[in-house]
């Protein structure tokens, strides 16, 4: 049995006692005498007899020949099939201090087993690392962070960026986020806009790194303002819309599976957090927490918070965003769809704002494409006339589930996640009779992770390609001609891509998206892959089978696995 222990590489930290339900390793159950074989179209596994026979088995296969199958990750309430003791051994998952009952439950139904200490890890659920830890990563290792989303993350760093774009491109494009300074730094400046406003506006004080409210306090005389701490000032928006006469926000969930080609799904059925005190506008309660802000970790504690256990139940100081558009549209005669349209803006324009910094940290310290993912939390705030305003973005957004609303939001979202970012069984040492029996059973070839997929090293003709198109600034000039020859690595690009979009369930592309190069302007940079895929959105968008049956006969071929010679510069 593995022992809470020194950490591998940095990754995690020592283990809190985690609760129970973790299988170790010495405690998974190898008796598989009582399992059945099932095969399906699509998918390969094994059905076991205390399974839920109409669950998808363990692995789906890719769309494409000669790329691993991905594990089929199962309901957060349905225990699932499992594979054979000998390979499904090697599925491990690295607890961390943070890692929630929901993912641990999501995770042991799929056929994971869970370890404190272990190095033979395939993925955790983690706080954000230091860029320099991510070197550490092995090929088949997964972590939920990119190097650099702390610039979206820190609140200093996220104003710091939005300001940046601002004054490029404008309010009318980036005029979604309160005025903020960033203090000590910008204290002059503070004060100007102070005197400016003539004592009138009211302003919020922000901890730059804090979560859940910590240390935020809404003030209004200058004596209230740290000078010397490093804090965020921000304009309070002190008109914001209300229901029931209260006020509330929106937390948007936000899947980045890749920022170079940027890949971005949104969740829609994210929650929606009430205060739970009737909002005033009055220089006399800004003190009253429960009346300003709207985080459910302080707003669980007041006198008057009440719950609410249905996701369809326009009751307590919890909705869904669902039920807030049903009632939007009801009761205030909303029209949903342009406002979900404007929060979509926001969050890929937010992205774009840090793109820059977090593509030159992760091509620095991660050696391979199939490492980094992350879900992001998104807040957004409504004022009186409807406008969304970016309040923060979290790196490590809460999936606690505190109630039967949080479960019916965050247990299906944080399945598809998985099944989404595609997890393959390691490349580890499995005895070959049983290997090859599996995969002859399956028709499967490979069974296990091939590096060469997620491999990011370009031959010398690729890196012309890219450089030559790296220069076209008019969509036109690329258009039609980066997609006419694909080289191998831009295969390997647009088959993870394509696999990624059979498992969105709900989930939203909204990048690429046909018309997803109208934010070519807002890169610091142009970037060849998301010309690439913006060629290949405008050609295949309406006719993918056309698209994915390209790809699969390059595939058939071994292209995709084509790698650059050892002596290519």
């Amino acid at each position: 049995m593995d022992v809470i222990g020194s950490d591998h590489h940095g990754i995690g930290h020592d283990v809190e006692a985690i609760g129970h339900g973790i299988v170790e390793d010495s405690e998974c159950p190898e008796d598989d005498e009582n399992f059945s074989h099932k095969k399906t179209i699509g998918m390969v596994g094994e059905v076991g007899a205390g399974g839920d026979k109409t669950s998808k088995p363990p692995l789906r296969r890719s769309l494409f020949a000669y790329v691993a199958p991905y594990v089929a990750f199962q309901p957060f309430e349905t225990k699932g099939p499992t594979l054979p003791v000998e390979i499904g051994r090697h599925l491990k998952w690295r607890l961390s201090p943070i890692t929630p009952l929901l993912v641990r439950r999501t995770l042991m139904n799929s056929g994971y087993r869970m370890v404190r200490k272990s190095q033979e890890w395939c993925g955790i659920w983690g706080k954000h690392m230091k860029s320099l830890t991510f070197k550490s990563l092995r090929e088949s290792q997964k972590v939920n962070h990119f190097p650099g989303t702390f610039q979206l993350g820190r609140k200093d760093r996220l104003w710091r960026n939005l300001s940046r774009m601002i004054m490029k491109h404008g309010k009318k494009e980036f005029g979604f986020v309160p005025r903020t300074f960033v203090l000590p730094q910008e204290l002059r400046g503070l004060r100007q806009a102070w005197e400016k406003a003539a004592g009138r506006e009211k302003w919020i004080v922000k901890p730059p790194a804090s979560a859940r409210g910590t240390g935020i306090r809404v003030v209004h005389r200058w004596s209230q303002i740290p000078k010397k701490k490093p804090v965020i000032v921000q304009q309070y928006l002190s008109k914001p819309m209300l229901i029931g006469g209260a006020k509330f926000d929106l937390r948007l969930y936000v899947l980045v599976t890749s920022f170079n080609p940027l890949r971005m799904y949104i969740y829609p059925d994210g929650l929606v957090r009430f205060a739970s005190e009737k909002y005033v506008d009055d220089l006399n309660c800004l003190s009253n927490r429960f009346m300003h802000l709207t985080n459910y970790s302080i707003n669980k504690a007041s006198a008057t918070y009440t719950s609410n256990d249905s996701a369809d139940s326009c009751t307590g100081h919890k909705w869904t965003i669902k039920t807030l558009w049903s009632y939007l549209r009801e009761k205030e005669n909303v029209d949903v769809d342009r406002l979900w349209k404007a929060m979509k803006d926001i969050v890929v324009k937010t992205m774009i704002s840090a793109e820059a910094s977090i593509n030159s940290l992760t091509r620095g310290n991660v050696a391979s494409r199939y490492c980094c993912y992350e879900l992001f939390g998104v807040d957004i705030l409504l004022d009186e006339n409807l406008k969304p305003w970016l309040l923060e973005v979290n790196i490590s957004p809460s999936l606690q589930s505190s109630s039967p609303l949080d479960i019916a939001v965050k247990a299906p979202m944080i399945r598809t996640v998985f099944n989404i970012v595609g997890y393959q069984l390691p490349p580890a040492k499995m005895p070959a009779t049983v290997l090859e029996d599996f995969a002859k059973r399956h028709n499967l070839d490979p069974v296990r992770q091939d590096f060469r997929v997620h491999h990011i090293s370009l031959s010398s003709a690729e890196k012309t390609k890219q450089n030559l198109f790296a220069h076209k600034r008019k969509r036109e000039d690329y258009l039609q001609d980066i997609i006419e020859d694909l080289t191998p690595d831009d295969v390997r690009q647009l088959i993870i891509y394509e696999d990624e979009l059979t498992q969105l369930e709900s989930f939203e592309k909204i990048f690429p998206t046909k018309t997803s190069h109208d934010y070519f302007q807002f890169f610091d940079v142009p970037r060849y892959y998301n010309m690439l895929f913006d060629a290949w959105e405008a050609k295949y968008a309406d006719n993918r089978t056309e698209g994915i049956a390209r790809l699969q006969n390059l595939c058939l071929a071994k292209y995709h696995l084509t790698q650059p010679m050892k002596t290519e510069p």
